[in-house]
């Protein structure tokens, strides 16, 4: 169907306007049996009318829905009938009818316990800050609504309205990821509707970024569902998306096509008749509801003349009355004014506070992306350093120079540790971090943190001991990464920190009800402790009880600011207990998932294997010509023959014509990146095994690299062992799987 519409433009509209015209005149009639009394019905009525463009029929559904609340005295339907009014007078592009629909909530809501309409309250905010260009504020009013509901529908226009925010502010991935995930939305109210609006938003990200082939597919995407569904405008949109895109791509043709289409639609869509009858329904129904409340406050007025009338107030009580009534007009007068000159002080005010949050957000943006840029930058060199470090070592130095370059190695690491902190610390703040769902095996996590810190342990002559309670399911769903990071973290402070003496890592089972099991984990230490004052920041970002303390034993003072950031993305809290001079307890609980219907088929223990890469033939894609050398030296060493792209562009030609082994390939390159090259080769090789060699930044995520087409990912700098043990276990395991077959 997509791929002959534009050969069938005019028969394709024809066919709109014929569903159309059948499709008003059956809800015309459905709407007859609805129940008089059912606001749900009309509200669905309404929906159907507004994504159809039947804005009139729609606002006569709200219209007969309000009237049903106010008989009803139904103050939580009168407020969603507001609410709903005013969304679509926006849509009719009558902002002012909006305000006053969103006020009349106001009112309703000040003294209303209905935290739904208390979040679409904050979403109707949201959109008329983002129609008033206040990007950052409406982002912010989103989140607010997100907290108070979780109505699905809500939810997924909230998303919507998310990914339209990150267009305009140029933020093209994340709006990217938003559309992504309203293409497979369950909504159970607009899910086509939602379906077409994301692929016309992915239509228009991809245009943006002149990815015209991506923008082409969405365009067509977002055509097929609304002509399915009689969306007209969406139809409008799409085909206006599918003429601009084709002129870009030189298909006048299929533009012209498209650009007729529009002609003929908009007779039927935006024709002077139908705008005037939205406009006089639309004037019709907003007249009616200001002459409800003026009529209203006229009763009022009313009842307080019948009372006045009915008391005897004698000459001297209606003097009397008069001078109080002029006293008080007076003292109204005066205090209006004040009241006027109070509110254009507090807008005043309320606009400076705007624009420091405003501010603020945009200060908090550029940090964010500072430390990102400078941590990915300073990974560069720092991979330079440390390799030509270990090529340096492997060459028999003298011992002078082995002490130096041991030094220097040293120091690489400790750069490297602090840099991998830093940018911990910036994704955490940046919500850039999310919590997976895996299945692992606990206690192989906590056995691999205590053996790889036993060297540690052993220079300090402490004792790491496991105090594990064996009730704890062999099998949990959680993030077993960033749980070794806690522990990494938690353990190498008490190992820092402690001398001939001991270190205890205890994990005990606390409940388990079905599949939900509670955990208690604690590290306790009797290294030096920690003095009550100090504990009171000793979480705070590089703290380390004092200077003396930072001096004595080194480090960052980022170690426990990550475990609390990490624990919070569980919904944890860490707890300390400490005394100078007699050690340190940090202690928390988690919730995680059983799965006790796995049963280990093999130990959970995997040795690593010490492989023979010679005779390998690789592609290493790297753009910087000092690490181009270095990685041919260090494959060199394993006699692993290589070429060199510079650029994604040749790593793509190359993989094409070449018969490679395997893929080493950087993902910051300029032209095209490493993500974008290994989506094109796959296109053409889906078996080659491609290795990501990246410097991670911020905005970085190993999904991403995964969904790609990657094997496996290492990140800059990194250890050589780990280096060939990744090109063992990806590449040279696949080769000789491959032969054996």
């Amino acid at each position: 169907m997509i791929s002959k519409l534009p050969h069938n433009g005019i028969k394709a509209v024809l066919l709109v306007l014929l569903v159309f015209t059948v499709a008003q005149t059956s809800w015309t009639q459905d709407s007859i049996t609805l129940s008089d009394n059912n606001i749900e019905a009309r509200f669905d009525e309404a929906r159907r009318y507004k994504n159809t463009n039947v804005i009139d029929l729609a606002l006569e559904s709200l219209d007969k829905a309000a009237e049903i609340a106010e008989k009803k005295e139904d103050e939580k339907g009168l407020v969603d009938c507001y609410h709903k009014f005013a969304l679509l007078y926006f849509e009719l592009d009558k902002r002012e009818n909006t305000i006053f629909y969103w006020d009349r909530a106001t009112v309703l809501l000040k003294d209303l316990e209905y935290p739904h309409g208390h979040a679409v309250h904050k979403f109707v905010e949201a959109i008329l800050l983002y129609d008033s260009g206040n990007n950052f504020q409406a982002i912010f009013m989103l989140n607010e609504a997100r907290q108070l509901s979780n109505d699905r529908n809500l939810l997924n226009n909230i998303l919507l309205l998310e990914a339209n925010i990150y267009v305009a502010i140029e933020k093209y991935d994340s709006a990217t990821k938003n559309f992504n995930s309203l293409l497979i939305n369950t909504d159970i109210y607009e899910s086509e509707y939602l379906k077409t609006q994301a692929h016309l938003g992915l239509a228009k990200s991809y245009s943006k970024t002149e990815n015209f082939e991506q923008s082409l597919e969405n365009s067509k995407e977002a055509l097929a569902i609304a002509l399915a569904n009689d969306f007209s405008k969406e139809v409008f949109e799409a085909n206006e998306m599918l003429g601009v895109t084709y002129e870009k791509l030189g298909k006048y043709d299929l533009s012209l096509v498209h650009n007729r289409n529009l002609l003929k639609i908009k007779d039927s869509i935006f024709n002077i008749e139908k705008t005037k009858t939205e406009t006089k329904t639309a004037e019709r129904i907003q007249f009616e509801r200001m002459n409800d409340v003026i009529n209203q406050q006229e009763e009022e007025i009313n009842e307080l003349k019948e009372n006045v009338n009915r008391s005897e107030i004698t000459a001297i009580l209606t003097s009397a009355f008069l001078t109080i009534i002029s006293l008080l007009a007076v003292s109204l007068y005066r205090n209006n004014q004040i009241k006027l000159k109070t509110n254009d002080l507090l807008q005043t005010k309320n606009r400076e506070l705007q624009a420091a949050r405003d501010a603020a957000v945009q200060a908090m943006e550029a940090k964010t992306n500072f430390l990102s840029t400078v941590s990915h930058e300073l990974r560069t060199p720092l991979y330079a350093v440390t390799g030509l470090t270990h090529l340096l070592l492997d060459e028999n130095p003298s011992e002078n120079q082995k002490e130096h370059l041991k030094s220097l190695k040293f120091s690489g690491d400790y750069l490297l540790n602090f840099i991998n902190d830093i940018l911990q610390i910036n994704k955490i703040d940046a919500d850039k971090l999310e919590p997976l769902n895996l299945e692992f095996n606990l206690k192989k996590v906590l056995t691999d943190v205590i053996s790889s810190l036993q060297q540690s342990a052993k220079e300090n002559k402490t004792r790491i001991i496991l105090d594990y309670d064996e009730a704890i399911p062999g099998h949990l769903m959680s993030d077993p990464l960033k749980l070794s990071q806690i522990f990494m973290n938690l353990v190498g402070n008490a190992l820092k920190f402690t001398k001939n003496g001991e270190v205890v890592v205890i994990a005990k089972l606390m409940k388990k009800e079905e599949e939900d099991v509670t955990l208690y984990f604690e590290v306790k230490d009797d290294g030096i402790g920690i003095s009550k004052e100090q504990q009171e920041h000793i979480f705070d970002s590089f703290e380390q009880g004092s200077i003396q303390i930072n001096r004595e034993y080194g480090g960052t003072g980022l170690g426990l600011t990550i475990v609390k950031s990490l624990l919070g993305l569980f919904d944890s809290n860490i707890r300390l207990h400490s005394e100078a001079g007699k050690g340190s307890s940090f202690f928390f609980e988690l919730n995680l998932k059983s799965k006790d219907s796995i049963v280990d088929d093999i130990p959970f223990e995997i040795t690593k294997k010490d492989y023979d890469l010679k005779g390998l033939f690789v592609l290493v894609v790297e753009d910087n010509k000092i690490n181009q050398v270095i990685t041919k030296k260090m494959l060199n060493k394993k006699d692993i023959n290589c070429d060199i792209a510079s650029n994604g562009t040749d790593a793509v030609a190359m993989a094409n014509e070449n018969d490679y082994d395997g893929i080493l390939m950087d993902i910051h390159m300029p032209g095209i990146s490493g993500v974008e090259a290994t989506i094109e080769i796959r296109k053409f090789d889906k078996e080659i095994p491609i290795i990501a060699l990246t410097a991670i930044s911020l905005d970085d995520s190993l999904e991403n690299f995964y969904a790609a087409g990657c094997n496996d990912v290492v990140t800059k700098p990194f250890k050589p062992e780990v280096f060939y043990q990744k090109i063992g276990e990806n590449i040279l395991e696949k080769k000789l799987k491959k032969s054996a077959s």
